[in-house]
């Protein structure tokens, strides 16, 4: 097995949802992710192992989606959502099919950099550390940021759960 062949096996799935944690599109998810592994090839050299191998798979899924959306001029209307209170378990609602699409739903409304922070640490499955990393912040910006995702999440589910 080649090392493209084990990267792509290990971290396609940890790639793959944080894309469609992203873009809830998983037509885009997985052409995204393809892009991801091909500019992680050519760019392979210069990965100097200063972080996880998974968080930078991901700041290169994030670039590229963010250049993709730049391209097609695709925006996302971060105030259009929902103004409903309720208290529920965030993460049990992932297993749950019905519920976890509309977790992606909700997720796609609320604003950067919570909508990322909570898709790197739910869907990447990445520590506070290594979500700090990403993006240059302290573990305690991570983890509170975090919270605060999740606090708002909780606040647009509603009454649907």
């Amino acid at each position: 097995m080649t090392e493209l062949e084990e990267l792509y096996n290990s971290y396609f799935k940890d790639v793959y949802l944080f894309v469609y944690g992203l873009s809830k599109d998983k037509h885009v998810a997985e052409d995204i992710t393809s892009e991801t592994f091909l500019k992680a090839l050519d760019a392979i050299d210069r990965f100097e192992g200063n972080c996880d191998i998974r968080v930078w798979l991901c700041q290169i899924a994030k670039n590229s989606y963010y250049s993709f959306l730049r391209k097609n001029k695709q925006t996302v209307d971060i105030d259009a959502r929902p103004n409903i209170k309720n208290k529920i378990d965030v993460e049990k609602l992932i297993f749950k099919s019905d519920q976890a699409m509309r977790l992606h739903q909700v997720l796609h409304h609320i604003p950067e950099p919570y909508k990322e922070v909570f898709t790197l640490r739910i869907f990447g499955e990445l520590s506070f550390k290594q979500i700090a990393t990403v993006f240059g912040k302290s573990d305690n910006w991570a983890c509170v940021t975090y919270h605060r995702a999740r606090k708002k999440i909780r606040d647009e589910m509603g009454d649907d759960f």
